[in-house]
C-alpha cells in the first residue's frame, strides 16, 4: 500500500513509468509486462489499483481529477514521469498531466480510450453505478463476471492471480472487489484534456477495438498509433507490441 492505494512496483531510478489500468480491472493486469519491463525499461515503475478497484479503498464520489489526485500520491516528487493508461486509466493519465497536481508528467500514452459517448452509454453506466454489488455462490461465477466487466474474458484464465485481485470473499460468498460507484465517473472531455495536457500525448488503439475509431482519435489532435490485429485490451493481448510505445521515452 502507498498513499492509501495498493501498488505493484519494480525497478529503480528514472524515468518513472506509471501504469494505469482500465475500469473494472486492477494493477495486476500488467503482470505480463514484468519480464519485459526488467529488460526494456531503465527506471522504476508503479502499477496502482485505482480507487474503488482491487485492494484500493473507494472514493465518496468519482471524478477524473479525484482519481488523478490519488495516483499523484504514489508518485515521488521530482521524478520524470511517463504514463501509460488503458481506457479509464488513460483519461486519468491526461488529468494527471494537467498541471493541477504538481506532478512532472513528461508523456502520456492513452490506450483504448472511449472518446465518444451516447446518452445510452451514460445511462447504462449510471444504472450500474447505483446497483448494489452482486454476490455469487462460487468463485468461478464471480470470476466469470469479473472477466466480463473488465473486458478480460478470453484473455486471462479464470484461475489467474490477476483475477483473484479483482474478487472478494465473505462468508463463503463472492463479489467483485470493484466499487460499482466507479461507473458514475462519466464521459471525459477529451478535447479539453488533450489541449490542456502539459505532457506529450499519444493516443493509441487496437485495430479491432470497438470502443473507438482511428477517425475519432485523429480529430482530437495528438499523434495517434494503431496496433495491428489487437483489440481493446491490447496491453494484455500483446505486451511485446504495446511496450514498444515507450521506445521514444526510455
Amino acid at each position: 500500500m502507498a498513499a492509501g492505494l495498493r501498488v505493484h512496483e519494480g525497478g529503480t531510478g528514472e524515468p518513472l513509468l506509471v501504469l494505469l489500468h482500465g475500469l473494472g480491472a486492477t494493477g495486476d493486469v500488467w503482470g505480463g509486462w514484468r519480464p519485459l519491463l526488467a529488460r526494456r525499461w531503465p527506471g522504476r515503475w508503479v502499477a496502482p489499483d485505482l480507487p474503488g478497484h482491487g485492494g484500493s479503498p473507494p472514493l465518496a464520489a468519482y471524478t477524473f481529477d479525484g482519481l488523478a489526485a490519488a495516483v499523484a500520491g504514489v508518485v515521488q516528487p521530482g521524478s520524470r514521469i511517463v504514463v501509460l493508461g488503458h481506457s479509464l486509466g488513460g483519461v486519468v493519465g491526461l488529468a494527471l498531466a494537467s498541471g493541477r497536481f504538481a506532478v512532472p508528467v513528461h508523456a502520456v500514452i492513452g490506450l483504448g480510450i472511449k472518446v465518444v459517448w451516447t446518452d445510452d452509454d451514460l445511462g447504462r453506466a449510471q444504472a450500474l453505478a447505483h446497483r448494489p454489488p452482486g454476490w455469487f455462490a462460487s468463485r468461478d461465477e464471480a470470476a466469470a463476471r469479473y472477466l466480463r466487466v473488465s473486458g478480460l474474458a478470453g484473455l486471462l484464465p479464470a484461475d489467474a492471480t490477476a483475477v483473484d485481485a479483482g474478487l472478494r470473499e465473505q462468508g463463503g460468498r463472492w463479489r467483485l472487489a470493484m466499487d460499482p460507484g466507479a461507473f458514475a465517473v462519466g464521459a471525459p472531455d477529451m478535447t479539453q484534456l488533450a489541449a490542456r495536457s502539459q505532457a506529450r500525448v499519444t493516443l493509441v488503439r487496437g485495430e479491432r477495438d470497438p470502443m473507438n475509431t482511428d477517425e475519432q482519435l485523429a480529430r482530437l489532435g495528438p499523434p495517434t498509433v494503431t496496433l495491428p490485429g489487437l483489440g481493446h485490451n491490447a496491453h494484455v493481448e500483446s505486451p511485446e507490441l504495446s511496450i514498444a510505445l515507450f521506445d521514444a521515452y526510455r
